[in-house]
């Protein structure tokens, strides 16, 4: 007998493939054990996924620094981390699409109530690109991170491993978080957004003080930089996007004008 994966040559009553490590398979497949497998995969405190999150929440530089100095075997690798929460990021805004867009109001965000077309034309422009912004969340914020962090260990590859599961394990949670509230309270779903971002800037404190073995002073001094940075590049994201639309024609740039 051959293993499937790698044609290597198995003995006759080996479980796994001593080669590659894939298990062998006997069994046709059905509901049932297909239903075996998703479990055991998913659900399961030994797999990689669940043990990936928990040590992320847990201790996150075991998993991150772990990562960056060679330790691929024992965690989901960043960029199949980051694939998954993409995809359910995706599953959780076609629900909101889908079923609960008329029971939610994002007029907490807006400028004033002249705007209301631009900003629903802007709303659903995110929307509809929403993989795209949060695929560039990650190197927009390890650019500023290793600028930030210049003089410690990390470079920019690695300072985007960071992100790829800060990042994702982050938006995990809040997708999780926000289906309950729009089954629960619709109505309060668009200020999980804001808890998100401050839930995101404790988290990465506490990562980049134990990450480089920072004191408090420095730390409070390198987080106050990083939000300056961040402001200026994400003022100045918003404005180019801004103007691209109103040359595009897709919003008025009157509807921005402060209310008489």
């Amino acid at each position: 007998m051959n293993c499937k994966n790698c044609h290597t040559e198995l003995l006759i009553d080996a479980d796994y493939c001593h080669n590659c490590g894939a298990r062998v398979i006997r069994r046709r497949l059905t509901f049932r054990n297909l239903f075996e497998h998703v479990s055991e995969t998913f659900f399961n405190y030994d797999n990689k996924l669940l043990r990936t999150i928990i040590h992320l929440l847990k201790d996150p530089t075991d998993v991150i620094d772990g990562y960056v100095s060679g330790v691929r075997k024992k965690y989901v690798n960043p960029l199949s981390f980051f694939g998954l929460s993409l995809t359910l990021s995706g599953l959780s805004l076609f629900i909101l699409q889908k079923f609960f867009m008329d029971e939610i109001d994002f007029s907490i965000y807006m400028f004033n109530s002249n705007g209301e077309e631009s900003f629903n034309k802007i709303l659903q422009f995110i929307f509809d690109y929403n993989s795209f912004f949060f695929a560039f969340l990650i190197p927009f914020f390890a650019v500023i991170s290793w600028v930030v962090f210049l003089d410690k260990k990390y470079n920019l590859t690695e300072h985007i491993v960071l992100f790829c599961y800060t990042l994702s394990l982050l938006n995990i949670i809040s997708i999780l978080i926000s289906q309950i509230l729009l089954f629960l309270s619709p109505e309060i779903y668009a200020y999980q957004g804001i808890g998100f971002f401050i839930f995101l800037f404790f988290y990465q404190c506490t990562i980049y003080k134990k990450l480089f073995s920072l004191s408090w002073k420095s730390l409070f001094l390198r987080t106050l930089l990083f939000v300056i940075v961040f402001l200026a590049a994400y003022v100045g994201t918003s404005l180019l996007v801004t103007l691209l639309l109103v040359l595009s024609g897709e919003i008025n740039i009157n509807d921005f004008a402060p209310e008489e």
